[in-house]
């Protein structure tokens, strides 16, 4: 097993949605921007569904029920829950070789997790390698609020960083020692921020879109599905002096229907597939349509746009927390309805000082700087620097590109 003197960053991720990729491309962003050293190499690896067809259709499953089943998400957070798959014999088996090969391959000096599934087996491995005490696992817990996964909680995790207080309670209630959690905010991409009107004004131009209107933008998940498109059906009824955006995701029928009904929208609409420019999206907007995503929710607080958030079906536990995070504090309406919509958003046009109030709740909702601390705490876990030569930076995985 080869260990170079360069400092090495695995981070492990799957794509259940978009909110674990986001929350890794947001490190490895942090590491490039706030890295001290210019050494250094960050790899990310897609651990559950790249680690065995077993696990890999485990997540085709979730994302199918996430994009055309929402309803059933509940029971399905109940038998994850109950049955604890990160923890069971039965995949660790499937698993053991892709992690095993991983470390004789590519051996870090810090593991970051950044999904609730992969800590666990990344663990057993390092103990059984004998590098448990010399390889920290670290894990940045996505979900905000308390009511998350079980799974987040592993006995053999060296360090935790979370979001928020709420987050640390529940990771204390689940049997985590407090003092292995910190609260550091969301690991949000720093290319999501607060843009000034110019900067708006143009984002919305490059999108074809008038610089001035008020602008909303219908953001249908990295999934692409939900209540979203019945959400955006009601709005394309309305006779609204706005502009939409919307995002389709990575569903492409979706896409073509939000093209067929944007073209009797009274109102101009810009339809967009999937994009990785999601922060200009935002930019250009002045509310979000979407579900409560964690990732999703503190990337439109850091662009400081209000969200609509959509609790039709009601949450799973950890969403509905951050949709009462928003609520209580201003920053946000529960859309409860999809006929609601429309008077939503009318209100918001024609009320400014309703949508004024709407927008300034939305600061402070957020850890400042919270990637910078989290880059700062994976940073001083690892081994004193050393002279060494430069590397590739980064390397991803091709098949998570």
């Amino acid at each position: 097993m080869f260990r170079s003197n360069v400092p090495k960053i695995l981070i492990i991720s799957s794509d259940t949605g978009g909110g674990h990729r986001s929350a890794a491309a947001a490190i490895v962003a942090g590491v490039q921007k706030f890295w001290e050293s210019d050494s250094y190499a960050v790899r990310v690896v897609r651990a559950v569904e790249e680690s065995h067809s077993a696990t890999e259709k485990l997540v085709g499953l979730y994302n199918w029920v996430l994009r055309n089943k929402q309803h059933w998400m509940k029971y399905l957070y109940w038998l994850i829950n109950r049955f604890r798959p990160e923890t069971r014999e039965f995949f660790h088996r499937r698993c053991l070789g892709f992690v095993r090969e991983l470390f004789d391959r590519w051996c870090p000096h810090v593991v970051v997790s950044v999904h609730p599934l992969t800590q666990h087996i990344f663990a057993r491995v390092l103990k059984e390698l004998n590098l448990a005490e010399t390889i920290p696992l670290v894990t940045v817990v996505t979900d905000p609020c308390y009511g998350f996964w079980r799974g987040w909680a592993c006995d053999d995790v060296r360090l935790y960083l979370v979001a928020t207080e709420e987050a640390r309670q529940q990771l204390i209630d689940y049997g985590v020692a407090p003092e292995r959690i910190k609260v550091s905010g969301m690991p949000v991409h720093p290319k999501f921020e607060m843009p000034d009107e110019r900067v708006a004004q143009a984002a919305r131009e490059a999108l074809g879109l008038d610089a001035e209107k008020f602008t909303v933008f219908v953001n249908a998940g990295w999934a692409g599905g939900g209540n979203i498109p019945e959400i955006f059906r009601e709005l394309v009824r309305g006779d609204l002096d706005v502009q939409a955006i919307f995002l389709a995701g990575k569903n492409e029928a979706l896409r073509i229907e939000a093209e067929s009904l944007a073209r009797r929208a009274k109102f101009p609409v810009k339809v967009i597939g999937y994009s990785e420019q999601v922060e200009q999206l935002m930019q250009a907007a002045n509310v979000m349509v979407s579900k409560l995503g964690g990732l999703t929710t503190f990337e439109a607080l850091a662009c400081r746009v209000p969200i609509i958030a959509d609790v039709i079906t009601p949450p799973m536990p950890q969403e509905s927390g951050a949709g009462a995070l928003i609520a209580k504090r201003g920053a946000g309406v529960l859309l409860k309805h999809a006929k609601d919509i429309v008077p939503t958003v009318r209100r918001m046009v024609e009320d400014t000082r309703y949508y004024a109030s709407l927008r300034a709740a939305t600061a402070g909702l957020g850890v400042p700087q919270s990637t910078k601390r989290i880059v700062d705490e994976i940073a001083a876990l690892l081994p004193p620097p050393m002279p060494m030569a430069k590397v590739d930076p980064v390397t991803y995985d091709a098949r998570i590109a």
